[in-house]
């Protein structure tokens, strides 16, 4: 095939290859022409606007923000997600654009879960803390909480939320559900309500959708205090001005947060060493990142094989 001939494919996330170049290659030899991200970063809606109008007709998606505008604006046929959550990504104008639109929801499911209940018994034992300390030659000792017997609110019980439940369970965690569309039981889990786990958690998990506050000032003051939060969702799930507030009170013994509504972050939970900061590296390892490429890559190629009737 000429080089002409080739469908400009965009790669948004910014960290696409760097584990395996493999996925990369296999879209090459397909008959694809590679646009790779410039910036090495997250994409502004200004940018996608530049990058999307020389004819690219095709979009591996990270967490770049693409509405009805930038669809508009752009000749693209396959949107393909490396990832699981859509909360960016405009799929109702898309599907109204005759835009194909594909994700990758298994593929984190076990990358994210192991490193939330890593991140968890972290933060409960002070390890950051004494870590740091031992690096400047301090032998300081932190008393800390055991998993065991601890209360856990999971909110959002989907693939990733149910398998932190799984692991959690033979710490003999007491582990709750809290997701609107379920109820009774899941998987000998108890679905509870949002007030319930706001008065009876010990520790918040946060493995849900969407980008509007779910914790801010009254959710908080609600909590019992010395709670424990992991952010291993969306940023804008928790109100940082709010978050700030309840850490200052003493609401927070603890949190992990991977998430953020700005990324790079340089916000003010940098000067609480109590909140375990991570840049948004739920599923990056070398196994999860190959297996979601991969399959983002067959998702776009079988997007435009179902568009060409092939």
């Amino acid at each position: 095939m000429k080089l002409k001939d080739r469908k400009k494919i965009l790669i948004g996330p910014s960290s696409f290859g760097d584990s395996d170049r493999n996925p990369l290659h296999y879209l090459v030899r397909s008959g694809y022409e590679v646009i790779d991200n410039p910036f090495k970063r997250r994409l502004k809606k200004h940018e996608l606007f530049d990058l999307l109008e020389e004819g690219v007709v095709g979009l591996i998606a990270g967490l770049e923000p693409l509405d009805k505008e930038v669809m508009q604006k752009s000749n693209l046929k396959v949107i393909s997600r490396c990832g699981s959550g859509m909360s960016n990504v405009d799929v109702d104008a898309a599907k109204g654009l005759g835009i194909q639109v594909y994700s990758t929801p298994d593929a984190p499911t076990t990358a994210v879960a192991e490193v939330t209940v890593g991140a968890l018994l972290s933060i409960l034992r002070f390890v950051p803390q004494m870590n740091q300390d031992m690096h400047q030659y301090k032998w300081n000792k932190h008393i800390g909480k055991q998993l065991q017997g601890k209360y856990v609110a999971i909110i959002g019980y989907g693939r990733i939320g149910q398998r932190v439940g799984q692991i959690l369970h033979a710490f003999n965690a007491e582990v709750a559900a809290v997701d609107p569309i379920l109820s009774g039981n899941k998987s000998n889990v108890p679905v509870i309500g949002f007030e319930e786990a706001l008065a009876r958690a010990d520790i918040f998990l946060l493995h849900c959708s969407g980008d509007s506050p779910l914790f801010g000032d009254r959710e908080f003051g609600l909590m019992k205090k010395g709670v424990y939060l992991i952010n291993a969702a969306r940023g804008g799930l928790v109100d940082e001005e709010a978050f700030v507030k309840a850490l200052d009170r003493g609401q927070i013994a603890g949190a992990w947060l991977d998430t953020f509504d700005q990324e790079p972050y340089s916000g003010p939970l940098c000067q609480y060493e109590q909140v375990l900061l991570t840049p948004h590296i739920g599923s990056y390892t070398v196994e999860c990142r190959r297996q979601m490429e991969l399959e983002a890559v067959n998702n776009l190629i079988k997007g435009f094989e179902e568009l060409e009737g092939v």
